[in-house]
């Protein structure tokens, strides 16, 4: 981590080119880089589609442990994906019948999850078999049509409007035809600043969001008076971004400024618009904030001058075989105890008493979240409960004291420091602090 923090500091300048400038910064993305497919090589870490399109992206690479990952993500997604839908025993339905719920709710949508993959295997090199892609395209179809049907139905998506961005974006990559049914909802969403969620930012699901129409419109998939209304959208949420950058450079935080910096690239506006270079600036000063390999994923395709998009302009020729893969840094050792006060609260009707615990919990001094969680579990009474579930992510808070996060009612643990700050760190990634209130809410988006 020194070397990363001696690297940048010559890397603070506004970006005058559209990835990150000068030999100090380049070198720096380097590194992150070599971390990120140290990260990757990793067997015990789930596969994450993500990481793929990120090295994938990137300007030097390993092409032996980009393939090693590749065959990775064929085991996860490959046995279910890769039959058909009547094969799966889901037969085909049309969006009045997931609509009216008669077998929407059967398989729920894994919208974002197939959409990054296939965007990964667009940037394959060699392409992959097209067989095997036609099932996988006919699965998105199917997911992005129940998400469609269920926002005529419950005013939103299955899933979510970043997943069905997402869909809709990996299909105009593939250059499949979207109904213009599912792609005006997304629009309509947009125009009426749907994108937002309780105590989050709006910010990377508008950039998906804005990602999707401008490759529609790029790729001639839409007719003309449709393109000229994704045109406008697209430099409506590029206005807003600017708008509410903030002093520190960022758009909303530091992890979806990638987001959004990637909207800039995909319109050819990060040469001209001043924000974008204040954000690479603000990013390269704060690369130390990006740790896992999900969040190393978000920001290096930018990084690197690359969106999403380029991945539709994929041109397979010989790569560098350059980047040397860098296991992770232990962390220090850090002595003492601290105590935290930890948190739950539940809100009415659901929970007639909202604050449900609060106890103050001693860990050693550098323990994350998770072990907080851990040792809140093992002190009682009153007893704590949690239940966590493994994600390519990391884990993921999917239950406290009972209580479960559902997708189908919308409902998640929102993970806070006093007062109201949402975390941007994954339980087993963040450490508190000595005296900091961490509060776990269970809350709906």
């Amino acid at each position: 981590m020194w070397l990363l923090l001696i690297l940048l500091q010559a890397a603070v300048l506004p970006a005058q080119l559209c990835e990150a400038p000068g030999e100090a910064a380049a070198a720096a993305v380097r590194v992150l880089s070599a971390r990120l497919l140290g990260l990757a090589a990793d067997p015990a870490r789930l596969p994450d589609p993500s990481v793929y399109l990120a090295l994938r992206l990137a300007g030097e690479h390993d092409p032996r442990e980009e393939e090693r990952y590749l065959g990775r993500l064929r085991d996860a997604f490959q046995p279910r994906y890769g039959r058909s839908l009547q094969a799966a025993g889901q037969p085909q339905r049309d969006a009045e019948a997931t609509e009216h719920g008669t077998s929407a709710e059967a398989a729920w949508p894994e919208t974002g999850r197939l959409a990054l993959y296939l965007l990964g295997l667009r940037a394959t090199c060699p392409p992959p078999e097209p067989g095997p892609q036609r099932s996988l395209v006919t699965w998105l179809k199917y997911y992005l049509e129940a998400d469609w049907a269920g926002s005529r139905r419950h005013g939103h998506p299955l899933t979510s409007y970043y997943q069905y961005s997402l869909g809709v974006l990996a299909l105009c990559v593939h250059r499949k035809r979207v109904r213009e049914e599912v792609i005006r909802r997304l629009l309509e969403a947009e125009h009426h600043g749907k994108f937002g969620h309780a105590g989050g930012s709006a910010v990377d699901t508008e950039a998906v969001a804005a990602l999707a129409f401008t490759c529609l419109e790029r790729e001639r998939l839409v007719g003309a008076r449709l393109a000229a209304e994704l045109r406008a959208a697209t430099r409506g949420a590029r206005r807003r971004m600017v708008e509410a950058q903030g002093q520190d450079g960022f758009f909303g935080n530091v992890y979806s400024t990638p987001w959004a910096m990637q909207v800039f690239l995909a319109t050819n506006a990060c040469r001209t618009q001043p924000a974008y270079g204040r954000a690479m600036a603000a990013l390269l000063e704060n690369l130390g904030a990006f740790t896992t390999a999900a969040t190393v994923a978000q920001a290096l395709p930018v990084l690197h001058g690359r969106s999403y998009l380029d991945v539709a302009s994929t041109r397979c020729r010989e790569e560098p075989d350059t980047l040397t893969p860098v296991g992770p840094e232990p962390l220090p050792e850090m002595p003492g105890n601290v105590t935290v006060r930890l948190v739950v609260e539940c809100p009415e009707p659901r929970c007639p008493q909202r604050r449900l615990y609060d106890r103050l919990v001693p860990v050693p001094a550098g323990a994350s979240l998770l072990d907080v969680l851990g040792a809140a579990a093992a002190q009682g009474p009153p007893d704590f409960t949690f239940a966590t579930q493994d994600t390519p992510q990391g884990p993921f808070l999917s239950g406290v004291l009972g209580l479960e996060a559902q997708q189908r009612k919308r409902s998640y643990w929102q993970l806070l420091t006093a007062p109201s700050t949402n975390l941007q760190m994954g339980i087993a990634d963040y450490r508190p602090h000595d005296g900091e209130t961490l509060i776990l809410r269970l809350s709906e988006w």
